[in-house]
């Protein structure tokens, strides 16, 4: 079987940065283990697989070790494939997903896609945190899907080193890192999830559907201009509208071309 495959940088306008995610429409999903050794072959934080349903489309997310349920940056890319390879000119597409339908429309930029809010709630660091950060946080938040501590700065998120190994090993698959921004940005975050084989993941849109309504609690507004502070950096415009987050970014196109399955 020979299938399309799209290599796209989300949440940049210029290659060699953001977040690479890779994009593969199928006409209808292979068996699980196949999905996750192309996905471990492809060797990206995400490869999204696309499969028509109806007008709309069914989308799945594997990392190199595990399918994930929500993934933003391969949503943003997945949605530029639509609209500018699969069906050029088309406005707006709906994802059906383990995560609901999720819309993304065409923006003067880029696209903006409508995400669920995942609100989250105070925690007492757990153990080992602190040591696997290098780092006190000033303050430690979770839900179901991550750790997010809250540290004294910008420039503590963007030096940060911490200690893969025990992170891998915290009670949740990922943590989030987060201080409030420094330039034109209201906040600045980072994201590690080593426990799903990404160490460091370069761009996290469902990061920012926990830091969205935390950062709309701690700075009373509810648009952002976020920054995630990884080596390749990225850009995010961030809306927190009710149990709903928008996320706003753009793609650049980077390889494109064929496989064999």
């Amino acid at each position: 079987m020979r299938t399309p495959i799209f290599q796209i940088d989300a949440f940049t306008n210029r290659r060699f940065a953001g977040n690479p995610a890779a994009v593969m429409p199928m006409a209808s999903f292979p068996a699980d283990a196949v999905l996750l050794a192309i996905a471990a072959e492809n060797n990206l934080a995400e490869t999204a697989f696309l499969v028509p349903e109806g007008g709309d489309y069914r989308l799945r997310w594997f990392t190199p070790m595990v399918e994930v349920p929500l993934c933003g940056h391969a949503t943003l890319a997945s949605a530029a494939v639509v609209m500018e390879r699969l069906q050029p000119g088309r406005s707006k597409v709906v994802f059906h997903s383990a995560s609901g339908p999720l819309t993304v429309k065409r923006a003067d930029a880029g696209y903006v896609m409508d995400f669920p809010a995942r609100p989250s709630d105070p925690v007492s660091a757990p153990p080992g945190l602190a040591n696997a950060l290098g780092v006190i946080p000033v303050e430690v938040m979770a839900n179901a899907f991550n750790y997010m501590a809250l540290l004294q700065s910008a420039q503590v998120v963007r030096g940060l080193a911490p200690d893969m190994a025990a992170l891998a090993r915290m009670d949740r698959p990922g943590v989030i890192v987060t201080a409030q921004g420094d330039g034109n940005y209201d906040f600045v975050s980072r994201y590690f999830a080593p426990a799903k084989g990404i160490p460091e993941d370069p761009v996290t849109g469902a990061a920012h559907c926990m830091l969205a309504p935390y950062w709309a609690k701690r700075l009373g507004k509810t648009a952002f201009h976020a920054f995630q502070a990884s080596r390749r950096g990225g850009e995010i415009i961030c809306r927190l509208a009710g149990d709903r987050v928008e996320l706003e970014g753009t793609c650049v196109f980077y390889l494109e071309g064929e496989v064999e399955i």
